[in-house]
């Protein structure tokens, strides 16, 4: 479950190309494109302009480059030309990218116009749950310390947390050892080592934490219908803490 020094460094390069597609997405205006052509224009980047491979297009069966989780989608939505982002909407981009042989995942969840209050701090909140995440990372951690300081932060902002889907180690392959779970008692489970490298991608819901999947077999949509946000980094423990391998530009200072 560890990685060599010069391992960690090839997962650095391509966490910072895909950085660099979270960079490009940023600068769209969402409104009025179809989630197919936010699609297409990732996969375009990643392959034409990165010369990297977009790692989930082909995994487990999939066509896509990225999934794109919309309103009650809590993962693994399934782009569409049909589907035309709106005004008010909530938005995961979630998109994995190989470079050199070793693979960097990330997810973010984008505001879409003008977005009402309530969506807005269940995105902020779920962001903020990601990052207390991230901060217990270090060597003797262990994995339910994370899980416990995720579910916390859900707790006091009045949000459940998904159990069904959890982060995940990885680097040659998407999904490695150990599972991750966004939710736990500190103190319990995995104790962390330097070298390990794995993903932190918490779901947050506004109401029951139960979700079905649709008829496609990939949509997973929250039970009540209510709205659902979700933040991915891909991270490894270090020596003295962690580093986050898909650290975006804007987020320098938050991880300083």
């Amino acid at each position: 479950m560890t990685k060599t020094p010069a391992e960690i460094e090839l997962m650095a390069e391509a966490g910072r190309l895909l950085a660099l597609v979270f960079a490009r997405l940023d600068e769209l205006t969402l409104a009025g494109m179809s989630t197919l052509a936010v699609n297409d224009l990732v996969e375009a980047l990643i392959v034409d302009e990165l010369a990297a491979r977009p790692a989930s297009k082909g995994q487990y069966g999939y066509g896509f480059v990225l999934n794109c989780s919309r309103n009650e989608v809590v993962c693994h939505g399934v782009p569409s030309a049909r589907e035309i982002l709106r005004d008010g909407d909530i938005v995961n981009f979630d998109v994995t990218l190989e470079k050199h042989g070793f693979i960097a995942d990330s997810s973010k969840t984008y505001l879409v116009g003008d977005v009402g209050p309530a969506a807005r701090k269940l995105v902020r909140t779920t962001y903020e749950a990601l990052w207390k995440g991230i901060r217990v990372v270090r060597p003797g951690a262990r994995l339910g310390d994370i899980g416990h300081a995720i579910e916390q932060h859900a707790k006091r902002g009045g949000y459940s947390v998904v159990r069904d889907y959890c982060g995940h180690g990885i680097g040659r392959e998407m999904h490695e050892p150990p599972q991750v779970l966004h939710f736990g008692k500190p103190g319990t489970g995995l104790t962390l080592r330097e070298g390990m490298v794995f993903t932190i991608e918490p779901m947050l819901n506004q109401g029951v934490r139960t979700v079905r999947t649709e008829d496609d077999g990939w949509t997973v949509v929250t039970a009540d219908r209510k709205l659902s946000a979700q933040f991915e980094h891909t991270v490894a423990v270090t020596r003295d803490g962690v580093r986050v391998l898909t650290l975006r530009a804007d987020e320098v200072a938050r991880a300083a």
